[in-house]
C-alpha cells in the first residue's frame, strides 16, 4: 500500500485508485475511467459539469468527488517561494543544438505547452522526431528519462529519421521505437479522443513529452468558412485545454506545431517584411505557453525566434537539420 502511494508521489501524481480510501465506490472509479479520469488530479481539475456529464454519476456524487479530491490535492494558496522551488525542479528536454537550447534555457521546458509554427520546410516536423528521441535520455543527458507520446495528423512520422537520431545517442534503435506510442488522427474528434487514451497510458507509465503534428491541421479541414468559426475555435479551445490538463497532471512537455496563414488586411502587410502569422487565432496564441517561429535559412539552416514566452527573452537563433537530427548550424 504505503509502496503504492510512494511510487505515485513520484510520478507527480495519485491514481484515481486513491480514490477508494476515502470511501469512494469501485463502481464509481470505473465509470469516472471510462469517463477519461485517471488521476486524483484530473478530477480535482474539472468543472463538475464535465463529472455530471458521465452516465451514472449524479449531483451528490459530483460534490462528493470534488470535495474528497480537493483534500487530497492542494487548491488554495501557496507562496511565490513554493512556486519558486517547484520551478527550480522542472527539467528541460534537449532539442540537440546547443545554439536552440541556449535560448531556451536548457531546452523544451516540461508541464507547459511549446508551439512551434512556420511554413512549411522550416524543420517542425524535424523538431518533433528529435524531441521523441531525446526525451528518452536520462536528465544528466538532457532527457526526460521517459516514453514519448505522438498523434501524427499529416502522415509526417518517420520511423527511419527516428533510427538515425538514435544511433547518434547511442540507443538502441528497436528500444527508442517501442518507447514510442504513435497514433494517427483522422479528424478532429478522433484527435480529441486520442487525449482520453493518452491519460490512461500515461496513469501506467511515465511519459515525459507528448507531440501533436500538427494540431491545427485538421481543424482547417474539417471546418470550412466563418460559418463555421466560432464552433471550430471552441472545439479547438476544449482540445487545447485538456493538453494543458496532462501537462498539468502528469507533469510532460507538450509540443504541437502549426502551420501558418498569410495576412491580408492590406496595409498593415504593406509594411511588414513578413506578412505571416500562426493559425489558429487568439484561442491558441493564449493557450501555448513558449511560442517559437521558424523559418528557413541557407541550406540545410534553419531560424528560431521566440516569438512570446512569459520568461525568456525575445531572441533567435540559428540550427541545422542534420542526418542524424537537429544540431548546431555550421559557421
Amino acid at each position: 500500500m504505503s509502496q503504492t502511494q510512494s511510487d505515485d508521489e513520484d510520478a507527480g501524481f495519485l491514481k484515481i485508485s486513491k480514490l477508494e480510501e476515502t470511501g469512494i465506490s469501485a463502481t464509481d472509479i470505473k465509470k469516472l475511467k471510462e469517463g477519461g479520469f485517471y488521476t486524483v488530479e484530473s478530477v480535482a481539475y474539472a468543472p463538475k459539469k464535465a463529472l455530471l456529464a458521465i452516465k451514472g454519476i449524479s449531483e451528490t456524487k459530483a460534490d462528493r468527488l470534488l470535495a474528497e479530491a480537493a483534500k487530497i490535492v492542494n487548491l488554495g494558496f501557496t507562496t511565490a517561494m513554493d512556486v519558486h522551488q517547484r520551478r527550480q525542479e522542472i527539467v528541460t528536454i534537449t532539442t540537440g543544438s546547443r545554439e536552440l537550447d541556449r535560448i531556451l534555457g536548457g531546452g523544451i521546458e516540461t508541464g507547459s505547452i511549446t508551439e512551434l509554427f512556420g511554413e512549411f520546410r522550416t524543420g517542425k516536423s524535424q523538431l518533433c522526431h528529435m524531441l521523441a528521441v531525446t526525451a528518452q535520455l536520462p536528465i544528466s543527458m538532457g532527457g526526460g528519462q521517459g516514453k514519448c507520446l505522438f498523434i501524427d495528423t499529416e502522415s509526417t512520422f518517420r520511423p527511419s529519421r527516428i533510427l538515425s537520431i538514435a544511433e547518434r545517442f547511442s540507443l538502441n534503435g528497436e528500444e527508442t521505437l517501442d518507447n514510442i506510442a504513435y497514433a494517427r488522427a483522422y479528424n478532429t474528434d478522433h484527435q480529441t479522443s486520442l487525449l482520453v487514451q493518452a491519460a490512461a497510458m500515461m496513469s501506467e507509465a511515465r511519459f515525459s513529452v507528448l507531440i501533436v503534428d500538427s494540431a491545427m491541421a485538421l481543424y482547417r479541414t474539417d471546418y470550412a468558412g466563418r460559418g463555421e468559426l466560432a464552433a471550430r475555435q471552441i472545439h479547438l479551445a476544449q482540445f487545447l485545454r485538456q493538453l494543458q490538463r496532462l501537462a498539468d497532471e502528469f507533469g510532460v512537455a507538450v509540443i504541437i506545431t502549426n502551420q501558418v496563414v498569410a495576412q491580408v488586411d492590406g496595409g498593415a502587410s504593406m509594411f511588414n517584411p513578413d506578412p505571416k502569422k500562426p493559425a489558429g487565432g487568439n484561442i491558441i496564441a493564449h493557450a501555448s505557453c513558449t511560442r517559437l517561429y521558424l523559418r528557413k535559412g541557407r541550406g540545410e539552416n534553419r531560424i528560431c525566434k521566440i516569438y512570446d514566452s512569459p520568461s525568456l527573452a525575445e531572441n533567435e537563433c540559428t540550427f541545422a537539420i542534420l542526418e542524424d537530427g537537429i544540431g548546431d548550424a555550421a559557421e
